[in-house]
């Protein structure tokens, strides 16, 4: 059994020719974090804006990241098995729904059950169709969505519309699930945040975010994220998933049961994308109301690629669009307007770090870029509106083309694969 599982740890987890990138220990990391806020404090005393790390910015920007977290979380357990999701968009749609529909009726914990199971289920779908069936992934997906599109919308017709305070294209409101507010803690960490003190004033306000008005349900999927990493990455179950996405038939000629384990990711997948859809539902609006999930389900596939197929990454990338999302919801064009300071200065690192690598081509134009956005922040006092409202698809664009170099996909991601292929 050992022999078996190590050959399986080899299969899912060998490393690239030439070496692995190094990790990061965890004094490096608490560095980095530490000299992101800083940053961060330098930009918020140059640009007078004062809410780019207060306690209602933080708050506002985990609620946003939340859904699109859950959606890369799924997309990283079917891809991790080799099985694209172009899907989550129409499995999170679904978990709006029937977390809606149960919510209103029986409770918000109900609610979350509900979609979570409707998210399961168009994964079913979508497991069936492309591992039974070798259909295409992509087709597939696409299909999903359309489908939960047009099921949601029939559906609602015939039960939002007919309950009290619904419509054809919402539902009544459903109850909330529990806050956790620390008391003290939490009020001491506004206090503290309200006094503009560099870098202390901005811890405060980061902390602040993590204890103040904190719903259960972004507890429980917050502690998705490392146990996610803890299954997959720590137990045998988790390598014989993984080695499902890198070779799988030398995992099927160990005795994995690759269809199992294809079957079980994209399932796991669909419910995680579910629990997005109702996140957004029962917590972020407290209603369902049509095309509410607003393409969050492919933002949490690129955030999954940003991090590259990581649990840890994926968590990151999230955040990030979040963090721009909620800046554009609270400040506006002068949260945003500071952003282009704050993007300016990391293209000047970038610039060193290309120049220290001897990438000349790259170091000029991040150089034309970097000097750019210093001009455009100096000479205007506000960003117009349709930026504003483009700037978390930007930065997201942005930091996916900046990382695209480093990014490594499971091997047999979105390949046909049949039983007993290797024979």
């Amino acid at each position: 059994m050992s022999e078996s599982t190590s050959t399986v740890t080899a299969a899912a987890a060998a490393p690239k020719k030439g070496g692995g990138r190094r990790r990061l220990s965890l004094p490096v990391v608490l560095l980095i974090i530490a000299g992101g806020l800083a940053l961060f404090s330098l930009v918020r005393v140059i640009s007078g804006a004062n809410d780019l790390t207060s306690v209602g910015q933080v708050s506002g920007a985990l609620q946003l990241a939340i859904p699109i977290g859950l959606a890369g979380l799924g997309g990283l357990w079917s891809e991790r098995a080799g099985v694209v999701n172009i899907g989550l968009e129409g499995m999170m749609i679904i978990g709006t729904w029937f977390g809606a529909w149960a919510g209103y009726q029986w409770g918000p914990w109900s609610g979350v059950l509900l979609g979570i199971a409707g998210g399961a289920l168009g994964g079913l779908l979508h497991a069936l169709m492309t591992v039974t069936f070798n259909v295409n992934h992509i087709v597939s997906g696409v299909a999903i969505t359309i489908l939960a599109t047009g099921a949601t919308r029939y559906l609602s017709n015939f039960t939002f519309a007919e309950a009290p305070g619904g419509s054809s294209k919402q539902s009544p409101r459903i109850d909330r699930v529990t806050d956790i507010t620390i008391p003290g803690l939490s009020d001491g960490l506004a206090d503290l945040q309200a006094k503009h003190w560099f870098f202390v004033s901005d811890l405060a306000g980061v902390l602040g975010g993590l204890v103040t008005n904190l719903s259960l349900l972004t507890v429980v999927a917050l502690l998705l994220v490392p146990a996610t990493w803890w299954i997959l990455w720590r137990t045998g179950f988790g390598l014989r998933l993984r080695s499902c996405g890198e070779n799988p038939v030398a995992a099927e000629s160990l005795g994995v049961n690759v269809y199992k384990y294809k079957y079980i990711a994209v399932i796991v997948s669909g419910g995680l994308a579910g629990l997005g859809g109702a996140f957004l539902a029962i917590v972020s609006t407290g209603i369902y109301q049509e095309g509410q999930t607003g393409g969050r389900g492919y933002i949490g596939l690129a955030a999954m690629i940003f991090g590259n197929w990581m649990p840890g990454g994926m968590a990151l990338g999230a955040g990030l669009f979040g963090f721009t999302d909620s800046l554009k919801l609270r400040g506006g064009a002068e949260n945003v307007h500071a952003m282009l300071l704050l993007l300016a200065i990391l293209l000047v690192a970038f610039v060193a770090w290309q120049l220290y690598k001897k990438k000349y081509t790259a170091a000029a134009v991040s150089a034309v870029v970097a000097a750019a956005l210093f001009l455009w922040y100096v000479n205007t006092d506000r960003l117009p509106s349709q930026f504003v409202d483009a700037a978390p698809y930007v930065a997201t664009l942005l930091v996916l083309a900046l990382s695209a170099q480093r990014l490594r996909m499971p091997k047999a991601d979105g390949l046909p694969y049949k039983r007993g292929q290797g024979k």
